[in-house]
């Protein structure tokens, strides 16, 4: 029997609200031997003043020095080991935006980026070009056609896009064309078994008449492709857990995520936290459980940018009390993954994290960072047991076993 079994098997029903606010890349590290965090650094009362009555520590997303995509970042937070149930990009994109995937369709989560006069890439993300920039660029590819295959491509938020094949044979078993670093060329689409030898060579096809149709389209003058995938068609979060299950989410990709287990999508009017946290509170009396997830301590962190990655997590902590005053029966603070600033991309780092519950127990930590939560009293945990302490907390397990 493995966890999401247990899980089943235990859950029952009742009326306690669950609250699991992600705040995404939200692990750092000094930019300085002994300096702060971004979380240290930030000013954050409403954040330290929850720490103080909750349970703290640090929470592992896959396994030690391993650093995670932000797909099994989530996944592990929702209970689904990310070792067992494996997801490519390409789906989570394909499902953020709403794009009514098939069984047989391979998605692929595509950068447009900046290459030289020798190929080689400048920039994996061509200036974060506009949504409309990034619109434009896809509508010039929707020309090209493959053979015995559909093509659609469809935008995601500024340079991302999604490319789906749909046909028959195919497969998502191909490696990522991204090298993840600049000064080198993209990389081919290269088949990891004998299935989707045809699938990448479709891709390759599709890439090289792409990088002819972008050669006049600076800075967005090329791409990559990662997160080949089909959908695994994992179990349902609300039969898992019984939970009537909405996300909050502003970027597509988590919105994806969620939609892939189950959940409820919800439509947030802007995109700061206090709108998020808005949502949350107009459809409180609908749900059991919500994700809520902020997208721009990653974004910040993958910029390299320290002060901004600090203001974004003030900017959450200035609209807690929003969320505090729905008086959650349990509410849990954490992040998917780590992206420090010094290291501008996610990292292995453990993430602090915060449980706050009617039935929980407050340790001496009384700041939210990461030296801090080194002291709390749930230790050092993995991202899977989040889930069944914030449903055990609910009250929403019985006891196992006689």
């Amino acid at each position: 029997m493995n966890q999401l079994e247990l899980m089943q098997e235990l859950s029952i029903k009742n009326n306690t609200k669950i609250v699991l606010l992600v705040i995404d890349g939200l692990g750092g590290v000094p930019m300085e031997p002994g300096g702060p965090t971004e979380l240290e650094a930030a000013c954050t009362p409403n954040l330290d003043a929850l720490a103080a009555r909750s349970a703290c520590g640090l929470s592992l997303p896959v396994s030690p020095g391993i650093t995670p995509g932000s797909g099994p970042g989530h996944l592990a937070l929702f209970g689904y080991d990310p070792l067992q149930y494996e997801i490519g990009r390409g789906v989570l994109e394909a499902l953020g935006i709403g794009f009514d995937l098939q069984p047989n369709d391979v998605a692929a989560r595509g950068n447009f980026c900046t290459v030289d006069a020798d190929g080689l890439i400048t920039d994996r993300r061509a200036g974060r070009i506009s949504t409309e920039e990034g619109t434009k660029r896809v509508e010039l590819l929707r020309s090209i056609q493959l053979p015995g295959v559909q093509t659609f491509v469809e935008p995601v938020k500024e340079y991302r896009f999604v490319l789906v094949l749909r046909g028959e044979g195919l497969s998502g078993e191909v490696h990522d064309t991204d090298p993840q670093q600049t000064g080198v060329a993209p990389r081919p689409a290269v088949a990891y078994s004998p299935a989707a030898e045809r699938t990448a060579e479709l891709a390759n096809r599709w890439i090289a008449e792409a990088a002819r149709i972008l050669a006049d389209h600076p800075p967005a003058n090329m791409l990559t492709l990662r997160g080949f995938a089909m959908d695994p068609n994992l179990p349902k979060f609300s039969e898992v857990y019984k939970l009537r299950a909405a996300a909050v989410a502003v970027y597509p990709m988590y919105k994806g995520v969620s939609r892939l287990v189950g959940m409820e999508v919800l439509p947030v009017d802007g995109d700061a936290p206090a709108d998020e946290f808005e949502t949350v509170r107009q459809h409180w009396d609908e749900y059991d459980f919500f994700f809520v997830h902020i997208k721009k301590t990653d974004s910040t962190g993958e910029d390299g940018n320290f002060d901004a990655k600090a203001h974004v997590i003030e900017t959450v902590d200035e609209a807690l009390p929003a969320l505090l005053n729905l008086e959650p029966d349990v509410l849990v603070v954490t992040g998917d993954h780590s992206t420090p600033a010094l290291l501008k991309s996610h990292s292995w780092h453990p993430l602090p994290i915060l449980l706050s519950a009617r039935t929980g127990r407050a340790d001496p930590v009384t700041t939210f960072g990461e030296t801090a939560c080194l002291g709390g009293s749930l230790g050092h945990i993995r991202h899977v047991d989040i889930m069944p302490l914030a449903m055990a907390h609910a009250l929403r397990l019985t006891k196992y076993g006689a």
